[in-house]
């Protein structure tokens, strides 16, 4: 049989077959050859590929030719991450900072005790303090806990005023002065004594009376700190740092008489609120017997310098919220949440005005026989004069 002849050549007219390939592009081509490799062509200068440069680009447009290539500057990498965290870090502190606000106005609103109506009769009214300038009193009782075996300690009625301070704020003004308790004054309607039997005699009161008169000068508010809550603001910030000298003393008869014995070093040490509460409280120092009236209360500003300073720390800034709860239920007084909030503010704007202490100038000797410090009219008026216009 004969083979099938072979197939005839494409007629005139007809396209030629071509065998096809495909190509890549050579910047996503990935080990393959490229169209003009297949062919047998070498790649033409033109289309080599030049390896990046980092921060260089084309040339500049009108450049010569055979000019580098302009520079172009580097992205800038994003960092979102540190952002968000800043964000949340503020909006943590802002949460914080209203939580504290809040405790405390509720605090003041519905657990801080009231003084009296006729307090409130005694005292000059005045503008909020951030705008007007206002004199607050304040006064903290020597009353010792039931049961305080410490010779002459009271321990039932209001006791005597153990600190007695007054503060000038607002309308651009900031000073402190600290009021001796043993200072000699007429006190309204029971005669010469120490001006710290008024509280004693009169309650708050009189005692608002009592500085008026001595004085010649107006007290639109009160405040009385209440020594058994003391310690638990002190605990409720942490304790405190306080730097002064060796102190050894015997609070409400030490620790044999069922009081409380308060030993310090030299130097800074961080104490609780019952320490710093038996610091302030301290008028015997068998480290140092030379201690008097005065440096009792230099003591005392030390310690209140101590816990501003540590609500004003960040480790203070953790606690705030506690703070906030316990501070208005420590102190007794006219003004309501608003009332201190408002205080409160003005000190922390007003800056921090040093105490300066009443210095008396002579002693004197009282009908009972006790002994006691006396300020003439002129020193007097110069110190109060200084004391109203800072």
């Amino acid at each position: 049989m004969a083979a099938d002849p072979p197939p005839p050549p494409d007629g005139p007219g007809e396209r030629p077959s071509y065998k096809t390939y495909r190509a890549r592009p050579r910047l996503l081509q990935r080990g393959g050859a490229s169209l003009d490799a297949l062919r047998g062509n070498p790649p033409k200068p033109a289309e080599r590929v030049r390896p990046p440069e980092s921060g260089r680009g084309p040339a500049a447009p009108g450049a010569p030719p055979g000019a580098p290539p302009a520079s172009v500057p580097a992205p800038r990498r994003a960092r979102p991450g540190a952002l968000r965290v800043l964000r949340w870090l503020v909006t943590a502190i802002v949460a914080w900072v209203a939580l504290s606000i809040v405790l405390f106005l509720v605090s003041a609103q519905f657990f801080q005790d009231r003084v009296d109506g006729e307090t409130k009769a005694a005292l000059t009214t005045s503008g909020a303090p951030i705008v007007a300038p206002a004199t607050v009193l304040v006064l903290g009782s020597d009353v010792r806990p039931k049961g305080s075996r410490e010779p002459g300690a009271q321990t039932s009625g209001r006791g005597r005023s153990d600190s007695i301070q007054l503060m000038r704020v607002g309308g651009g003004h900031s000073a402190k002065l600290s009021i001796p308790r043993d200072m000699v004054v007429e006190i309204p309607g029971f005669g010469l004594n120490k001006i710290n039997a008024a509280y004693a005699l009169g309650g708050s009161a009189l005692a608002v009376k009592t500085v008026k008169q001595f004085l010649g000068i107006d007290v639109d508010h009160v405040i009385l700190v209440n020594f058994e809550r003391f310690p638990d603001l002190v605990d409720a910030m942490g304790g405190v740092d306080y730097t002064g000298g060796c102190v050894v003393s015997r609070i409400n008869g030490g620790f044999r008489n069922g009081g409380y014995t308060l030993r310090l070093s030299a130097g800074t040490t961080h104490i609780d609120g019952k320490q710093a509460l038996a610091l302030s409280r301290t008028r015997k120092n068998a480290c140092n017997l030379r201690e008097d009236e005065l440096t009792r209360q230099r003591r005392q500003q030390k310690i209140v310098a101590a816990m501003k300073s540590r609500v004003l720390s960040p480790g203070g800034l953790l606690r705030w919220p506690w703070v906030a709860w316990r501070a208005p239920q420590t102190v007794t007084s006219d003004m309501g949440a608003l009332g201190l909030t408002g205080l409160i503010a003005t000190l922390a704007t007003a800056g921090d005005a040093p105490t300066r202490i009443l210095r008396p100038d002579g002693a004197a000797t009282l009908p009972d026989g006790g002994a006691g410090l006396t300020l003439s009219d002129a020193s007097k008026a110069r110190q109060v004069s200084r004391f109203l216009a800072r």
